[in-house]
């Protein structure tokens, strides 16, 4: 039995199916839409036939749950009226209605409204940004890329001791950092470093990518080395090496970025020197570690912005992230949005830790969420980009516990399976689960496990759930970029 939840005065025609155990939350979130409850209990199991035993009338839209996987194209057509699939979770059909109400949206047979609309949002962001870039002026540019002025912070990744790598290695690191989304690469030099090294990495670097590549180091030999060997930015320069480089730096039209010192020299004299001399210069005020003068090195910034507001900003994140026991997520977060208030121009990291590891990603979306919040002039929230990753915009409502209830035992005697044991792992980015004859590699736990099962190497239930918890374990260490041990918890926090 099908029954009709009249609204009064509905402004739409848009009718919401939906189960009975549903009805409540569907109801509160109609905002004018019709209500149908099918006599189900769970709303995926709504059937194309139990919609046609109510045989609807004179909607636009009929929005069905989105976790329906039939078919409802026969459905469509005998009724006359689009059926679109509306979001999982009843929870978010308030928000799916409202992006209806204000635009056109065409929504899909086969997407959830949540998903498609969280795509199309993400989607419209991008484009926005990169229209935004394309709009922006710069105060100057390192090959195509805009640095300073109203385009987005650019992300500089370091590959730190450069030279010390094999060109095989050097260039799967620049291509790694360009997948991330990096702007530009560094090539982090060593006090030991030799001229020709210098030259060779970066002849390496520059095969690898098309992206502008830069040297860092403060020895002049390197630093003449690098612009013969055409680097396309200079780190750093101070009093120092000026006398000796400065003079070719400019002759180059290499960019270069300014730092104070040595000692008590300020990076007021050292840019005020080598604006003399005609270098493009960025300049660096040093973003400090946290409790080591990290805010009074944000004030720095900001000063130095109000009295130099045509020179680019250099803003060295890693400096606080790998010296920062925290996840990097929402630490590389923040400090681009304080670096954007700050006027930074470049993000600069590298990914030496093992903590800091994805921070080149992060802030290359970070850069972008910036960008965009800045022409909205609103927080950096709602932007369709973020960086959510373990936790969540809005919490689903949970389920009510039932009054009787089986307590889960603890303890399991455990069986070896005659088909034999597995032992799961992790390598070249692919989960492998191996037993004496066989190699299963796979992206996800579902189609490792479901192979295993197919090909007749798991007998027992109580080995196809501890498989299915190691592989999802592994699976979530493979998303995360963190270690995987079988056996062994996933989170530090339960190790102890």
């Amino acid at each position: 039995m099908m029954h009709i939840k009249e609204i009064d005065n509905s402004p739409s025609k848009i009718l919401l199916v939906t189960g009975r155990l549903a009805e409540g939350q569907v109801r509160a979130a109609a905002e004018g839409a019709q209500v149908l409850v099918a006599d189900v209990d769970v709303a995926a199991f709504i059937t194309p036939e139990l919609l046609l035993s109510a045989s609807p009338q004179g909607y636009d839209l009929i929005l069905i749950p989105g976790a329906i996987t039939a078919d409802f194209q026969e459905a469509e057509r005998a009724l006359g009226t689009k059926i679109r699939l509306g979001p999982k979770h009843a929870a978010d059909l308030k928000a799916v209605l409202r992006h209806l109400a204000k635009e056109k949206i065409e929504l899909s047979r086969t997407i959830p409204a949540c998903m498609l609309l969280e795509r199309n949002m993400r989607e419209g962001a991008l484009d926005q940004v990169q229209q935004l870039e394309e709009e922006a002026h710069s105060q100057l540019r390192i090959r195509d890329i805009k640095i300073g002025g109203s385009s987005r912070m650019k992300v500089l990744a370091e590959i730190v001791d450069a030279t010390r790598l094999h060109p095989a290695a050097l260039t799967e690191r620049v291509r790694y950092y360009e997948e991330q989304g990096a702007d530009m690469i560094d090539l982090g030099l060593p006090l030991d470093a030799r001229p020709e090294q210098v030259k060779a990495a970066l002849q390496t670097a520059r095969k690898a990518t098309n992206l502008p590549v830069s040297i860092d180091t403060i020895k002049s030999d390197l630093i003449l080395a690098g612009l013969e060997a055409g680097a396309d930015m200079i780190l750093s320069l101070n009093a120092a090496n000026l006398p000796q480089v400065g003079k070719a730096v400019a002759t180059a039209g290499t960019p270069a970025v300014i730092i104070p010192g040595p000692g008590g020299i300020s990076l007021e004299e050292n840019l005020l020197a080598a604006l003399q001399m005609g270098i493009l210069a960025i300049a660096d005020p040093i973003l400090e570690p946290p409790l080591q003068g990290l805010a009074p090195s944000l004030h720095r910034y900001q000063a130095f912005r109000e009295d130099h507001p045509d020179i680019p900003l250099f803003f060295g994140i890693g400096n606080a992230t790998e010296l920062l026991d925290a996840d990097t997520v929402g630490v590389n977060a923040l400090l681009a949005a304080l670096g954007a208030e700050c006027g930074a121009s470049i993000l600069f990291t590298p990914e030496y830790s093992s903590k800091a590891v994805g921070s080149v990603e992060e802030l290359a979306r970070a850069s972008r969420m910036m960008l965009l919040a800045r022409q909205r002039l609103a927080p950096p929230k709602d932007l369709g980009l973020d960086l959510l990753i373990l936790k969540e915009k809005r919490h689903l409502p949970e389920e009510a516990m039932p009054e009787t209830v089986i307590e889960a035992k603890g303890g399991h005697n455990y069986q070896p399976d005659r088909c034999g044991s597995f032992r799961i792992s992790i390598s070249s980015q692919s989960i492998l689960a191996q037993n004496s004859g066989t190699t299963i590699a796979g992206k996800n736990a579902r189609d490792i496990l479901n192979t295993l099962i197919e090909m007749g190497l798991v007998s027992r239930l109580d080995h196809a759930g501890y498989l299915g918890r190691e592989l999802e374990k592994a699976e979530i260490a493979l998303r995360l970029k963190r270690s995987y041990v079988q056996d062994e918890p996933l989170w530090s926090s339960e190790k102890r």
